[in-house]
């Protein structure tokens, strides 16, 4: 894990626009969409930030009289499809709601970077500093502006970074504000990256190609998602508390610690410390030795009516949340603690809300699910089974109820990840398929997030049929800790059989 010292040469960084339709005439100049009460609770400084790394054994000469015009020219193309994201989100004062705002002229920031960081080191699976891997994701804090005179906070939505590494690779980085999920965003991606290289390739885009998998329009139709809780009046108004606090850091415009906290757990900051970020290979024969294990174990559990299946998100969740808990609080004799474990599910799947909502759908169409167990349920020698229980038990829950108490969660965020620090939510899932994100140089060598220690990434693997990617952030103390801990547990899986 040595440190890998690097120069970041900043090349261009250019405003990339909508590429004009055939039918444009007709186009107003300004485009708006409304938010959703699903949006609401991400509307603001909240960030996302994606990393797709790529073998590029080319000079960086061919990079950019070659590969740098049709990544603009998909770009733009693209954004023509995806016009809001080329926009502003607009948050006016109360009782006004926040939407986006794009007009014609719209565009988006492009940078380019030129690195000399280890290539192999900064792709791979291996501890890196998380400070090595902020060079590599463009920022959208402190583009936010507030207008006194009609007291209005306009934010652009996503920022764009390549960095090349001259006859190694390229990084194509994403950062964008939460008005869209992840699905959302890996729809993006996937046009782009396909629309890139179709046009490398020298097709023609026709009709039929844009029907083309990944080539499939957004839906940006608002009516799709039912409020049928009522949930709009509640979200809104956490929305408008929070608004305040966006705004009076945006006048104040002070780099305090206090901003700075605030920007670590909204993720888009470089953390204090000299933290690593670790990627965890899990197999597909861990995955079902895990999936054995808490079956047996489950079916002999008194009072307890065993599932007929575990999915792997389900294995994959429990393990890696007693594993860090064994790994962070062991020096913490509060066994009657509570530990807090949250993760996403998307409504668009397997008709969650009752009502078809479309694959493509534009925004965010994500219900929150939150579990808990003391701290001696997960630290013990049944804490993986425990975690297991719990999680299937949220799922459960949500597809019973995929709101149940929505009317908390901002409250319940606040005091766990902004003042408390017994919790760890999850990004992403294994079911995106980011690794099919390829722009015509390949499949990504490696598909990275940026995060905070708070916060577990999860994909598919890129090179292991049926593994999973863990994403985590740890302290160098905590990573050598967690290695024992991932050790012993793996073990105590394969070399156990509850059947004896």
């Amino acid at each position: 894990m040595q440190n890998h010292h690097s120069i970041h040469k900043l090349v261009e960084q250019t405003q990339v626009g909508l590429a004009k339709a055939h039918h444009n005439n007709q186009d107003p100049n300004v485009k708006s969409l409304p938010l959703t009460f699903l949006d609401l609770p991400f509307t603001g400084p909240i960030y996302v930030r994606r990393q797709f790394f790529y073998n590029f054994p080319y000079s960086t000469n061919h990079f950019y009289q070659n590969t740098l015009p049709t990544l603009k020219l998909s770009l733009s193309l693209t954004l023509q499809r995806f016009f809001p994201l080329a926009g502003n989100l607009i948050c006016p004062p109360p009782p006004h709601e926040p939407f986006i705002r794009c007009t014609n002229q719209a565009t988006v920031t492009f940078t380019i970077v030129e690195s000399s960081s280890h290539f192999n080191h900064i792709s791979s699976n291996d501890p890196k500093s998380v400070k090595d891997l902020d060079h590599l994701v463009p920022t959208l804090i402190g583009k936010a502006t507030y207008d006194k005179s009609d007291d209005t906070i306009v934010s652009p939505l996503v920022a764009l970074q390549v960095t090349v590494f001259a006859n190694r690779g390229l990084c194509i980085a994403i950062t964008y504000c939460h008005v869209m999920d992840d699905r959302s965003c890996g729809h993006f991606m996937k046009f782009w990256s396909s629309l890139c290289r179709i046009i490398s390739c020298g097709e023609i885009l026709d009709s039929t190609l844009l029907k083309e998998h990944y080539l499939l329009p957004p839906c940006f139709d608002r009516e799709i998602l039912k409020d049928t809780n009522d949930l709009e009046a509640i979200l809104l108004k956490d929305y408008f508390n929070e608004r305040k606090i966006w705004k009076d850091k945006l006048i104040a415009q002070s780099q305090s610690q206090s901003q700075t906290q605030t920007q670590i757990q909204n993720g888009e900051s470089i953390l204090e410390e000299d933290y690593l970020k670790i990627t965890i290979v899990l197999s597909r024969e861990d995955i079902e030795g895990m999936k054995r294990f808490a079956m047996n174990k489950l079916k002999k559990s008194n009072g307890y009516k065993a599932p007929q299946y575990l999915s792997t998100f389900v294995v994959i969740c429990g393990f890696v949340w007693c594993s860090l808990i064994k790994t962070t609080r062991h020096k913490d004799n509060n066994e009657e603690e509570e530990e807090h474990f949250h993760f996403p599910a998307d409504c668009r799947n397997n008709n969650r809300l009752g009502y078809p909502i479309p694959v493509t759908y534009f925004g965010n169409c994500i219900t929150q699910c939150q579990t808990k167990l003391k701290r001696m349920e997960l630290n013990g020698e049944d804490g993986f089974v425990n975690a297991v229980k719990v999680i299937e038990k949220g799922i459960n829950d949500v597809k019973s109820s995929p709101f149940r108490g929505a009317e908390n969660w901002k409250e319940l965020f606040i005091k766990l990840f902004v003042f408390g620090n017994s919790a760890f939510h999850v990004m992403a899932s294994h079911k995106l398929g980011v690794y099919e994100t390829d722009f015509g140089f390949g499949r990504p060598k490696k598909v990275e997030m940026v995060h905070s220690s708070k916060a577990i990434s999860l994909s598919e693997c890129g090179h292991v049929e049926g593994g999973v990617e863990v994403g985590l952030v740890f302290t160098r103390v905590q990573y050598q800790r967690f290695v024992s801990v991932l050790k012993l547990g793996l073990q105590d899986l394969m070399i156990s059989n509850p059947d004896e």
